[in-house]
């Protein structure tokens, strides 16, 4: 199991390495940013973080707790269909690199 984790790791960071060097990371970057705003997801996290603040009061949060509460609060509010239309789009940039296609066997 170990040796999996550790070639899935080798392969997510190729593949981070990959998206920077063509510039396509900083792209996808702002596609998503884009998305995430016309979506409402940001305006939805600003009212979550108001929320916890209010909640445990201001004086009482620091960033990090904050950080930690609104992470998987997050993660979780980003649509589906965007999650989708990311992933489709760093596959089709990926699927014409000569290396990426080495290391799948494609």
């Amino acid at each position: 199991l170990s040796e999996l984790n550790q070639d899935i790791a080798v392969k997510k960071s190729l593949i981070e390495k990959k998206l920077e060097e063509s510039g396509e990371k900083e792209k996808l970057e702002e596609y998503l940013r884009q998305r995430l705003i016309e979506c409402g997801w940001k305006d939805e996290l600003k009212q979550q973080c108001v929320e916890i603040i209010r909640a445990k009061g201001l004086d009482k949060i620091n960033l990090e707790d904050l950080v930690e509460e609104l992470l998987p609060k997050g993660r979780a509010l980003v649509p589906t269909k965007i999650k989708e239309d990311l992933l489709t789009r760093i596959k089709s940039n990926l699927e014409q690199d000569e290396d990426y296609k080495k290391m799948t066997g494609m």
